[in-house]
């Protein structure tokens, strides 16, 4: 069985009580509100079928996921909303999720896309994974729930590190902070995901989403706050004349050259 939400997701049942979900945006899975709502539809509705224990979330393409794509005039990356962010009120649905979740990661985590490897319970990553929370390259804050997802799972100085310096963390450097779960070759990266999310949907489903709610406890509630924080920083940001050369120095590929305004 194979559904399609939208165009550029597929979600399939596997024997095992797995379930895949593809992401596949060429050529950089960047994120929008579009595709974010079409994941947190399939994962609700994954949640409500009981042919579902666990679930892999991978990708197509060379990146996991370049974030959001800051150039694009459709608005559908939802930055630019002047009363809230839509992006992050998929964030929030995604949080909400109750089944457990395993993230594939092949290639650049950035940004948002960094934020959406978060959302999974567990991340498995090819040697050839890069993180980084690059906002402050481009002038802008931190967002999609990141100011409390990543200090909750790997510190408050090693996220503050990443956060300030806006470095691409390697994934070796990602496995011994805890970022990442589980290390391999990218030619067994999607065999090794789902290898993981079989060894959880061995047990006892009722008793797995029990636990798994506890050790989140108002997780989503939580996201919602800071989410709601980082639009606010986000809002001012948007104006400055650094955030317009951070966008700029990125694509151009060079650093920045700010000014403080």
């Amino acid at each position: 069985m194979k559904d399609r939400y939208g165009e550029n997701l597929t979600v399939s049942l596997h024997p095992g009580h797995i379930a895949e979900v593809v992401i596949d945006r060429p050529p950089n899975n960047h994120v929008s509100v579009t595709l974010m709502h079409e994941l947190a539809d399939a994962l609700e509705d994954l949640d409500k079928d009981p042919g579902c224990r666990a679930t892999v979330l991978r990708t197509e393409g060379k990146a996991f996921c370049a974030g959001a794509d800051l150039v694009a005039r459709d608005g559908d990356h939802g930055i630019e909303n002047e009363t809230g962010n839509p992006l992050y009120d998929e964030a929030v649905r995604l949080y909400a999720i109750e089944k457990p979740i395993v993230i594939a990661v092949q290639g650049a985590a950035v940004g948002a896309g960094l934020g959406l490897a978060l959302v999974g319970d567990f991340r498995v990553a090819a040697h050839e994974a890069r993180f980084a929370a690059n906002f402050t390259r481009l002038g802008f804050h931190p967002g999609f729930g990141l100011t409390h997802t990543l200090p909750r799972l790997i510190g408050p100085n090693r996220a503050s590190l990443m956060f300030l310096t806006s470095r691409r963390v390697k994934p070796d450097e990602a496995l011994a902070w805890g970022l990442v779960d589980q290390l391999v070759a990218l030619g067994e990266l999607r065999d090794a995901a789902f290898a993981l999310a079989r060894e959880i949907a061995e047990n006892a489903p009722l008793a797995v989403v029990a636990t798994r709610k506890t050790l989140r406890g108002e997780l989503s509630k939580a996201v919602r706050e800071a989410t709601n924080r980082e639009f606010v920083e986000q809002a001012w940001l948007r104006k400055t004349e650094d955030f317009a050369e951070g966008v700029r120095s990125v694509n151009e590929r060079r650093v920045g050259n700010f000014a403080g305004r």
